[in-house]
């Protein structure tokens, strides 16, 4: 069993105390490897370290910086087989997603890098005769990126890339459950020419490490992937400082399915949206809304697709459909959501317990009709692959019971008409709007959402910006 070291100021770091958190095979229980609990001390050695390379990062042309981030793409393409297979151990995704995660990884790094000579100000109209008016974009200094587990290799580069790319140097937090990982990506780095001090890693848990890079007044920005509950907590923690804070939170995407929808299109769609990753990803399609007309043939069909669903250790079984959830509480949680939708009058369709299966958190793909709103089912977000369906009379009322959640991230809509796609674009208080087709943003797209979804965004031009800060000159030249 391996014992992983942070990675400080361009070396490996050896922990100076006994707090250790073992990483489990989802799938298997199998303990992989054991990350520091990072104290206080540990996380101001690697925000110092970044605080003295962001000088002269900054300075270095963006091209040249551009230069040494595809380095780091280089390297993970290199170890692509390798890097899957610990995702898949450490995080219980399937085979294929794996690899699509680390590929993906490597090409959002090279998309960042492309920016190089793409990173813009403004010459703006002065009101004064023989004056000038610039605005200059900035790095903002020291990035803190603190990660999710559902896809936390991909979320390394969705934070490190623009952060990097725009002069600034970062410190990231792996989550605690799936850490391995980006230590791995750590001795990747080790192995380009990265400047000492640009990229540092340090493990631990959100009450511990994160806490401290959260409150640390060292750290100009806070980028946070995660649940509702924990971004209000690093949010309070940034306040302190009023550090700036960038959060991707939770989700509860509608996915509304009219009368005229290619019914065969809506129900894969919706199903590769919510049992991708085992239903654990934000923007996954977690209701739906169908008109009544079609309920019937819809629920038929959705049906079919979860019960055809294969699952179980996808380290053993490389074509999966499903792996199993991340861990025993997330398991349980659905087992309690199921039990109290039933309760409340939704109709068990297909799953609704527990996998029978030796070992892993396995839960059984699940479809649940007659569902009401402002039921559990239809506002909680879930984070499994649980699926409840309710009928609706037509558009207009599936665009009020879509819009009535504290959650404003994804959504998608399934129809023929042009008309009625744009209807609901327009009306839809969600960042993102998929229009026959599933769930997945691209990464020159702009991943943000509204209310409790997040503040800030991810991806594309608007995200990069994220990263910098403006400053605007007035040059007066007679």
């Amino acid at each position: 069993m391996t014992d992983y070291q942070n990675y400080i100021d361009g070396r490996f770091v050896a922990a100076d105390h006994a707090q250790w958190i073992e990483v489990e095979n989802p799938a298997t229980h199998e303990v992989l490897a054991r990350v520091p609990d990072s104290d206080t001390a540990s996380v101001d050695a690697a925000v110092a370290a970044a605080r003295r390379a962001q000088p002269a990062w900054e300075k270095l042309p963006a091209i040249q910086r551009a230069g040494l981030l595809r380095q780091i793409s280089a390297k993970v393409r290199e170890q692509r087989t390798r890097l899957a297979a610990i995702i898949v151990a450490e995080q219980g995704k399937t085979q294929g997603l794996a690899q699509v995660e680390v590929d993906f990884t490597a090409d959002y790094i090279d998309y960042m890098a492309e920016w190089a000579r793409r990173l813009e100000g403004e010459v703006l109209s002065s009101d004064r005769a023989g004056e000038s008016i610039f605005l200059l974009r900035k790095p903002l200094g020291v990035v803190a990126g603190i990660l999710p587990w559902n896809f936390p290799f991909f979320l390394i580069a969705r934070k490190l890339a623009p952060a990097l790319i725009t002069g600034n140097t970062i410190v990231i937090k792996p989550s605690e459950e799936t850490p391995i990982n980006a230590y791995e990506f750590a001795r990747l780095v080790a192995e380009t020419e990265l400047p000492a001090g640009v990229f540092n890693l340090v493990g631990g848990r959100g009450a511990t490490t994160g806490s401290a890079l959260s409150t640390h007044r060292d750290i100009d920005l806070v980028t946070f992937t995660g649940s509702v509950a924990t971004g209000t907590r690093i949010m309070q923690g940034a306040a302190a400082n009023l550090t700036r804070v960038n959060l991707e939170l939770g989700g509860k995407a509608p996915a509304i399915v009219l009368a005229d929808a290619d019914l065969d299109l809506a129900a894969k769609a919706i199903y590769d949206s919510r049992v991708i990753n085992t239903g654990q990803v934000c923007n996954c399609a977690e209701r739906v809304y169908v008109d009544k007309k079609v309920e019937g043939a819809l629920v038929e069909r959705l049906a079919k697709l979860m019960k055809a669903t294969r699952y179980g250790d996808p380290g053993q079984t490389p074509d999966l459909e499903m792996g199993p959830l991340i861990n025993r509480a997330a398991r349980d949680k659905l087992v309690g959501v199921v039990e109290r939708a039933i309760a409340a009058g939704a109709q068990l369709v297909t799953g609704g317990k527990v996998a029978d299966i030796e070992q892993g958190w396995h839960y059984e793909p699940t479809l649940l009709a007659g569902c009401r709103s402002g039921s559990e089912i239809m506002t909680k977000e879930t984070f499994g692959p649980v699926l409840p369906v309710q009928a609706v009379d037509g558009l207009d009322e599936a665009i009020e019971l879509a819009n009535a959640t504290d959650y404003g991230l994804t959504s998608s809509i399934y129809t023929r008409d042009l008309a009625s796609a744009f209807r609901a674009v327009n009306a839809l208080k969600f960042g993102e709007t998929y229009i026959n087709r599933e769930n997945f943003e691209a990464m020159q797209g702009f991943h943000a959402g509204r209310k409790k979804s997040g503040i800030g965004g991810a991806d594309g031009k608007h995200g990069l910006y994220e990263f910098t800060e403006t400053h605007v000159v007035y040059l007066n030249h007679g």
